[in-house]
């Protein structure tokens, strides 16, 4: 990755909207530059995606919770997979992660209250493959996710 293709990223993470022509126009190069480093960059897989990002909060979700879950081993269990076939069902699940440590699966959902929080906890747990599930609700977000950084931190070339 080089400087063009830093500041093409920037430009369109700070404005998704700009379009091609007007990001040229902005960064000096051709159209077909910007159109080909778009391009490039896509079938990569550096850029993964131009869709909008959403407010859970916004959309009438402002309850931010990790479960750490165990699940049982072996057996027809399903595993890792069946578990994750589950979660990805439940419209409050935003993610799920095969971790390393105390538990097998960490998760982060939303919910619309702390009382709808514990709907969304039993809905994750009626999978009988989930032994055990401990809950920590977000606070506050110090760092939201990002990537951005990363672009100017990589050796990708």
């Amino acid at each position: 990755m080089d400087d063009l293709d830093r500041r093409v990223i920037a430009l369109f993470a700070a404005e998704p909207r700009v379009g091609v022509l007007e990001a040229s126009r902005r960064l000096g190069v051709a159209r077909g530059t910007v159109q080909a480093r778009l391009d490039r960059l896509e079938s990569r897989g550096v850029v993964t995606g131009w869709g909008p990002d959403l407010s859970p909060a916004a959309l009438g979700y402002p309850v931010t919770a990790f479960l750490t879950l165990e699940i049982r081993q072996g057996g027809d269990s399903g595993g890792h997979e069946g578990v994750g076939a589950h979660l990805a069902a439940i419209p409050e699940v935003l993610e799920a992660h095969t971790t390393t440590g105390a538990g097998d699966l960490l998760v982060r959902v939303v919910a619309a209250s702390n009382t709808d929080l514990q709907r969304v906890i039993d809905a994750v747990l009626s999978e009988p493959a989930i032994v055990r599930c401990s809950t920590v609700i977000a606070l506050a977000t110090q760092v939201p996710y990002r990537v951005l950084p990363l672009t100017s931190a990589t050796g990708v070339s």
